[in-house]
């Protein structure tokens, strides 16, 4: 008898709180989404005054940025820069194929971010988000190997070797042609959002390693050449080509995600207007 009022008494305290929180989320959590809506409600039309100028002139401000930063860049990277003794003017497509792969990676990483999203919220907008980004990462990564091979024919004296960085680089562009292979096979549906989005998450896997893979594995690929303790010694010149070029590049970026990202919208509401026509036709 001991042992079964011992037993009973953590259930009725047990049933008890539990009855306090069935309470407590009937009174104040409906309390708490009324005053977010209200005060969502009360913010929305000075909000959208204060993004209308945004959205209607962001795009055009990005632009000019890019365009300014673009034309600086490629004036820093042939004249301002000072050539190096060893490489001569082959030294110079450093300062467009480092940002590439800066591209390459940051793509990549929004990729893998907008998946890891749209698995969460099941929200279409993080998958527009995710295919525009796959298709630019995959554009730069091929630039990226391109602008290696002419840099590495005059100093290796070959257009292509087995090196760990240039494999995992060619590694990440396979994987993400089928990242778009996967997602044009399987259209614009749900299923190939989640198929498409499991693929980016997955494959950023080798975004990390093609990074750390001069400091894994003995390469020919140059190691970093920016350190905190200016171990990599470009000059100031230099450095300055280096900046303004990765900028322009990650402006570029941003201008050409924005694009991708409405086309992508524009799209899938043309395919859901084709359905929509499609079944209406069919019921008549």
């Amino acid at each position: 008898m001991r042992n079964l009022s011992h037993n009973r008494a953590p259930t009725a305290a047990l049933q008890r709180t539990r009855a306090a929180r069935a309470r407590w989320r009937s009174v104040w959590v409906p309390s708490a989404q009324t005053a977010l809506a209200r005060w969502r409600q009360a913010l929305a039309p000075s909000a959208q005054a204060a993004l209308r100028p945004v959205r209607r002139y962001g795009e055009y401000a990005l632009g000019g940025a890019t365009a300014i930063t673009m034309l600086v860049a490629v004036w820093a990277a042939l004249a301002y820069a000072p050539i190096d003794a060893t490489q001569g003017l082959a030294w110079r497509i450093f300062y467009f194929h480092v940002p590439g792969a800066w591209v390459a990676y940051l793509a990549f990483s929004v990729v893998f971010g907008a998946s890891i999203l749209y698995l969460w919220r099941k929200d279409a907008r993080w998958d527009w988000l995710a295919h525009g980004a796959a298709e630019i990462g995959t554009v730069f990564t091929t630039l990226t190997l391109i602008s290696g091979s002419l840099w590495g024919r005059p100093i290796w004296g070959a257009w292509w070797t087995w090196d760990p960085r240039l494999t995992t680089t060619l590694i990440l562009e396979f994987i993400f042609i089928g990242y778009l292979l996967l997602r044009t096979y399987l259209g614009r549906g749900a299923s190939g959002a989640r198929a498409a989005a499991v693929v980016g998450i997955l494959g950023f896997v080798d975004v990390p390693i093609n990074y750390l893979s001069t400091t894994w594995w003995r390469t020919q690929h140059p190691s970093l050449m920016v350190t905190t303790d200016n171990a990599g010694h470009l000059t100031g010149p230099a450095l300055f080509a280096l900046f303004i070029s990765l900028a322009a590049f990650t402006l570029l970026f941003g201008f050409l995600l924005l694009q991708a990202y409405r086309l992508e919208r524009l799209q899938t509401m043309a395919h859901r207007l084709r359905a929509r026509v499609a079944s209406d036709d069919y019921l008549d």
